[in-house]
């Protein structure tokens, strides 16, 4: 297994349905997908059945930036960016990871609202990301400074 897609957020908390409207959109192709919406540490067990070569973990982040804006986010700031509307904080969760995954990258998309419906703006951002994906360019999305 060389990749998984694994996909965070709340399907009904505005734009943070980014994550789980991605993994519905990726669920059309080839890709292991997983939809972990708010309980990503449901899904420890499979990524460590699974050991991917690289993991992908996309996420509502607010990290100062205009609405859309898709960024991966290092290590060293997951800490402080993250929206945790979670069961277990991100930078936990990666952390246990790292001993069963070779490559975690963290996605962060800047989210502009967190309740209603999601935004215009974050659902085009979510389909540019879908695309990134399938041609996997991810590792030329820019780094969060």
């Amino acid at each position: 297994m060389s990749l998984i897609v694994m996909c965070v957020g709340n399907p009904d908390g505005g734009d943070d349905a980014v994550g789980p409207y991605i993994a519905d959109k990726l669920k059309e192709t080839n890709l292991f997908v997983i939809n972990c919406e708010t309980v990503p540490e449901n899904y420890v067990g499979v990524v460590k059945k699974q050991k991917p070569e690289t993991l992908l973990i996309i996420d509502a982040v607010e990290m100062g930036l205009s609405p859309g804006d898709i960024r991966i986010v290092p290590k060293e700031k997951i800490g402080v960016m993250t929206i945790s509307t979670h069961g277990i904080p991100i930078p936990v969760l990666i952390e246990y990871l790292n001993q069963y995954v070779k490559k975690i990258i963290f996605i962060g998309i800047q989210p502009k609202t967190m309740s209603g419906e999601m935004n215009d703006i974050v659902k085009k951002s979510g389909n540019e990301l879908i695309e990134i994906i399938k041609k996997e360019k991810y590792e030329q999305i820019e780094i969060l400074k």
